[in-house]
């Protein structure tokens, strides 16, 4: 079974929680990606971006949503527990518990 490829955009400390938990499971590759290095993000081709919604957004991949419909970009507000996910194929917001439910999907 091929790894899913999430890209952990930024450094803040919920992304890093996130992440923390997502390279627990062996069905995904976790890779983390400054926002300095956002040039580098395309050739990356992910299949998930886990950004914090109040910090830096990944405008690279916002674009990618044109080419990489199954892109998913999955953006956390740790302020108000708040998950918005996009997509090429559907816009919508869902509840921080069902995170592993949108990766999966």
């Amino acid at each position: 079974m091929e790894k899913r490829l999430i890209v952990l955009y930024g450094n803040s400390v919920i992304v890093g929680t996130v992440g923390a938990s997502l390279q627990r499971s062996h069905q995904y590759k976790v890779v983390p990606m400054l926002p300095s290095q956002q040039n580098e993000l395309e050739a990356t081709a992910p299949d998930v971006v886990v950004f914090d919604l109040e910090a830096a957004r990944p405008e690279a991949a916002f674009s990618m949503l044109e080419t990489r419909p199954d892109l998913k970009l999955i953006g956390i507000s740790p302020d108000n527990n708040l998950v918005r996910i996009w997509s090429g194929k559907q816009l919508r917001e869902l509840s921080t518990k069902d995170l592993l439910d949108v990766i999966n999907e």
